[in-house]
């Protein structure tokens, strides 16, 4: 085969055979493709698409692409969560133990910050000595002990996508919903899992900003999921704000733990609920209950047990990481700057640009530039109020945290432009918009 002829032949429309789509991803597996050819050929793929057997192919090809994890010798069904990325979204740090606490298990491989969105791991690393980088048995035995493990993706897993995802990124060629529902879904087949629960972002604060790209891009990977063997729904959710009050790294792990502790927030209500509406559907996948409303009881009547707490514990230690922080969770993020963002005049809030607060939290220092970019701990961003909310004259909207103070005025200025105020209080949103199961 000749990669110009399957350029060509995506450029004009055509369709790839599976071995033509194997051919290619081995190619990038391999860095045998030179990455200008597979650049061209990802372009024509957001000119064109892919039909659902060119995806299927891809999908199922990029997964074989390096190991595919085996947990089969579990006792309990394996599930697992995926959001396509927002702002403040720390739903993993309470799903994946509320879920390990119903004794399924949760074998999460996460990514980093893209763009404006932060990333897992950035927030678990704020963790001094925790490790995202686990060897395959190493993954499993904190399965075993803990019933759930957030790790990073290694070398041996999905090499393909390694290469085509920093490729999109560098190419104009993120956007695709085939191309990001074949990077997400080849991740989540390559852990074995037996059921997926997918939180598909919309809004000002995602990638997907519009109701039909959102529905598109659930549809696809629910199918690719369920066609693959393993039982997929996908939430669509409000990214039109932060969700919670905290966006940033250390700063999300301590709001976390404290909904954990059930320490309950007005501001902190929309991750509480969103985590339990998830957890429940993995609850309802997993075999647990008999429906996902079951589902939704149970995980809150384990977080008000406890014992997703001591869950989360026991999976920070089992990665390495120090639990003395645990006891006075905010010792864990101690921003030796902070500076306030005021509202200018009085109204209710009815606008929140989210993607700029991303913007503003990734310029703080707590997303990064380029990728391998060294980012901080302690930076971020408060939330003060939520749209609907009334504001006064004067009154606080935002708090930046920045380790570096140079850091400080580019969050400033993006947050002090990013929200229009009403004279009356908009009309309410959902939080959850539509379930595609």
């Amino acid at each position: 085969m000749h990669v110009v002829d399957l350029i060509r032949k995506k450029r004009d429309g055509g369709v790839l055979t599976d071995a033509e789509i194997s051919f290619l991803v081995t190619g990038a597996a391999a860095n045998t493709i030179p990455e200008y050819q597979l650049s061209a050929w990802l372009m024509a793929v957001v000119w064109r698409g892919l039909n659902a057997a060119e995806l299927q192919s891809l999908t199922t090809r990029m997964r074989d692409s390096g190991a595919v994890l085996n947990f089969s010798g579990l006792p309990a069904p394996k599930v697992d969560k995926h959001s396509t990325g927002g702002v403040g979204d720390k739903t993993s740090f309470l799903v994946a133990p509320i879920v390990a606490a119903a004794g399924l298990y949760v074998p999460m491989i996460s990514g980093r910050a893209l763009g404006h969105t932060g990333g897992t791991l950035d927030k678990l690393e704020s963790i001094p000595g925790y490790r995202t980088n686990l060897q395959e048995e190493e993954l499993l035995s904190v399965l075993t002990t803990c019933g759930l493990s957030i790790v990073g993706q290694t070398e041996w897993l999905v090499p393909a996508d390694r290469t085509l995802y920093s490729l999109r990124d560098r190419t104009g060629t993120v956007e695709s919903p085939f191309l990001i529902c074949a990077s997400i879904m080849s991740k989540k087949l390559a852990a074995g899992l037996d059921a997926l629960v997918l939180d598909v972002k919309r809004g000002s604060g995602a990638f997907l900003k519009q109701e039909s790209e959102a529905n598109h891009l659930a549809e696809l990977m629910v199918s690719t999921g369920n066609a693959a063997g393993t039982k997929t729904a996908a939430l669509i959710t409000n990214m039109n704000q932060p969700l919670g009050r905290m966006s940033g790294n250390a700063a999300e792990i301590v709001e976390s733990v404290e909904l954990l502790r059930n320490q309950r927030h007005p501001l902190t209500e929309d991750v509480r609920r969103l985590s339990l509406e998830l957890a429940g559907w993995m609850l309802y996948l997993g075999g647990k209950v008999p429906t996902p409303e079951d589902g939704l009881q149970l995980a809150e009547d384990l977080l008000h047990s406890g014992l997703p707490l001591a869950k989360l514990r026991c999976m920070m230690a089992a990665q390495g990481g120090d639990l003395d922080w645990f006891e006075s969770p905010q010792w864990l993020h101690r921003p030796p700057r902070q500076y306030q963002v005021k509202s200018p005049s009085a109204g209710f809030l009815s606008v929140v640009d989210c993607d700029q607060v991303g913007w503003a939290v990734q310029r703080s220092g707590a997303g990064r530039n380029v990728p391998g970019e060294a980012v901080s701990a302690h930076a971020g961003v408060e939330t003060h109020k939520k749209i609907g909310d009334h504001v006064a004259a004067g009154e606080t909207l935002f708090t930046v945290f920045v380790e570096q103070e140079a850091r400080a005025q580019a969050a400033i200025e993006i947050l002090s432009r990013c929200f229009t105020l009403s004279a009356e209080p908009p009309l309410p949103q959902p939080l959850i918009y539509k379930v595609v199961a």
